[in-house]
C-alpha cells in the first residue's frame, strides 16, 4: 500500500474544512470531545489536525494545543484559523509525519487522530509513535472506519438521515477512501492498541456504526 504524501492534500484544504463543518462530522467530533473528558490543563495532541477545528472543540481550557499535518497548507489554515480566534499564544501547527513526530518522549496528556491511521500503510508505526509521545497515563483517541463503511452502506446511512448535496458527497468520498485503506471491527482495534501496550481500551460507534471512536490509556510501564 501506497504511502499518501503532503502534496496530495494541499489542494484538498478547502474540501477538508467543509468536510469538517458538515453535519454528520461535526457531531462525531462532538462526541469525541464528550468521549475524552475535560482538557482543562492538558496539553493536547492532533496528529493529522487538518485545519484545526477539532482542536477548537477544548481550546479555551487546554494548556496546549499542538497539531500536525503533512500538509503544509492545512497547517497554514490551522494557524490561520487560530490566529483568528485569538488562540495563538496556546497553539503551535507543524508539518510533521505521523509515523516521525517531533517531540519528545511524554510530551502530551491526550492524542487525538482522526481519519489519519487507517490510511497509513501500516497504521501501527503511527499508534505506536503516538505512544511514545503520550504522558504515563496518557490518553489516545482515533477515530477510524469500522468493517461496515462501504459505498453501499455510506449511501444508505446518507439516505436514512437526509444527508444530501455537499453533505453526502464528503461521506461517499470518505467511505471510498476507507474500503482502499483500513477498516477495523472494535475487537481488532482493541487487539491492536493492546499489542502496543495501551490498555483499558474502549470503543463507541459512531455515524450508525459506520465509524468506531476508540479511546485508550498508555500502559505505565510501557
Amino acid at each position: 500500500m501506497r504511502k499518501m504524501n503532503g502534496e496530495e492534500f494541499d489542494e484538498l484544504v478547502s474540501f477538508f474544512d467543509s468536510m469538517a463543518r458538515t453535519s454528520w462530522l461535526k457531531r462525531v467530533h462532538d462526541t469525541l470531545k464528550e468521549t475524552t473528558g475535560s482538557w482543562k490543563d492538558k496539553d493536547i495532541l492532533d496528529v493529522g489536525c487538518g485545519t484545526g477545528r477539532l482542536l477548537l472543540r477544548g481550546a479555551e481550557e487546554a494548556n496546549k494545543l499542538v497539531g500536525v499535518d503533512l500538509s503544509s497548507e492545512m497547517v497554514k489554515a490551522s494557524i490561520q484559523q487560530f490566529f483568528y480566534h485569538e488562540l495563538s499564544g496556546k497553539s503551535q501547527f507543524l508539518v510533521a509525519d505521523a509515523e516521525n513526530l517531533p517531540f519528545e518522549d511524554e510530551s502530551f496528556h491526550l492524542s487525538l487522530s482522526t481519519c489519519v491511521m487507517f490510511l497509513l500503510p501500516d497504521p501501527s508505526k503511527g499508534i505506536n509513535e503516538i505512544n511514545r509521545v503520550l504522558k504515563k497515563d496518557g490518553l489516545i483517541a482515533m477515530l477510524n472506519p469500522s468493517e461496515k463503511m462501504s459505498q453501499e452502506t455510506a449511501a444508505q446511512y446518507a439516505k436514512e438521515n437526509d444527508i444530501s448535496g455537499f453533505e453526502r458527497t464528503a461521506l461517499l468520498k470518505w467511505s471510498n477512501v476507507s474500503t482502499r485503506r483500513h477498516r477495523y471491527t472494535a475487537d481488532e482495534m482493541t487487539a491492536l492498541l493492546e499489542e502496543l501496550h495501551f490498555s483499558e481500551v474502549t470503543h463507541k460507534e459512531v455515524l450508525g456504526g459506520l465509524a468506531i471512536i476508540s479511546m485508550a490509556k498508555k500502559e505505565q510501564d510501557s
